[in-house]
């Protein structure tokens, strides 16, 4: 370690989406998403509908309470920046600048890297910031985030054998993107899956009792990737499965993919199709989840306070 006797003052920064704080705020939420291109009236009123059936998306909160968690066992300040709603990431930077931050280790709340989510939170980022940062393009395989989902996957599939009173397969599922991203190189689908298969490789899953499901995917007409999970519940039920378990292994907390993707959209979807679902509880508080995060802050700083190798 270094022997610097005066190290930068350094904090966290944890990056995330957003989520509007009221239904009436979801057109103006919308234009930040877009960053200004109208939407069409009818997506508008779409999006309006899914946030009022779900009452409020806790996103904000839970994020905010995931960085005093990380703050509190690294004994560091965390801060915290929203692409698309307050607190916005240009807020947040001033903020840490007024703070005289000197260095700040950026972690996505995204842990699989795509340019649609990390690559946008960075550009964000780099627009205003002052100080120097040291950005985590990734950490979707983080043995402690695995076992943050399989603790979450473990006690939730057992609920639901008891009650099916059957094992039900798994869908692991993350947000879909444009099919176009995935074709011009971003990492995002494989990381995805590599994310999946980790955690069901720590749950002892056989291959047969697990799959993949990108959901999610856009309104507008492009392609998005796939395949879907109505379309992947479809085909379990058509080999003989009378329920699915799905769990969510692109989100950390909380918020409207999940609270109503999954537990109106999708369940509804399932009953109709006379199939049973559940779903692993979200990570929000989680304290694996913290622990993945410090571990990650801290191999940052301490990387960063090694000195060189010499002759390099």
């Amino acid at each position: 370690m270094s022997n610097d006797p005066n190290p930068p003052k350094t904090a966290v920064l944890l990056l995330a989406h957003g989520s509007p704080d009221s239904v009436d705020d979801v057109p103006e939420f919308l234009l930040q998403v877009t960053r200004g291109r109208q939407l069409p009236p009818q997506v508008i009123e779409e999006v309006k509908h899914r946030y009022a059936l779900i009452g409020h998306s806790p996103l904000t909160e839970r994020t905010l309470q995931q960085g005093d968690l990380l703050s509190q066992k690294l004994g560091l300040p965390v801060y915290v920046g929203m692409r698309n709603w307050e607190p916005f990431i240009s807020d947040t930077v001033r903020t840490l600048a007024a703070d005289r931050i000197e260095r700040a280790v950026v972690i996505c709340l995204a842990p699989q890297n795509s340019r649609t989510s990390v690559g946008l939170y960075r550009s964000a980022l780099e627009k205003d910031v002052s100080f120097d940062i040291d950005f985590v393009d990734s950490w979707h395989n983080h043995p402690l985030l695995i076992q943050a989902f399989t603790e979450k996957l473990l006690a939730g599939t057992k609920r639901a054998s008891r009650e099916m009173g059957a094992n039900v397969p798994v869908i692991f599922t993350a947000h879909s993107v444009p099919q176009q991203t995935i074709t011009e190189g971003d990492p995002y689908e494989t990381q995805a899956r590599e994310t999946a298969a980790l955690v069901a490789r720590e749950a002892a899953l056989a291959s047969e009792d697990w799959t993949f499901a990108f959901q999610s995917q856009g309104m507008s007409g492009a392609g998005w990737l796939g395949p879907t999970v109505e379309d992947t519940i479809v085909a379990l039920k058509n080999k003989g499965h009378r329920g699915v378990f799905i769990q969510p292994v692109g989100f950390l907390c909380d918020h409207v993919e999940v609270l109503y993707d999954i537990d109106i959209a999708f369940k509804q979807f399932a009953e109709k199709e006379e199939i049973g679902l559940w779903r692993a509880e979200s990570l929000n508080d989680s304290p694996l989840l913290t622990a993945a995060l410090v571990d990650v802050a801290r191999s940052r700083m301490r990387k960063a306070a090694s000195p060189p190798l010499a002759g390099r």
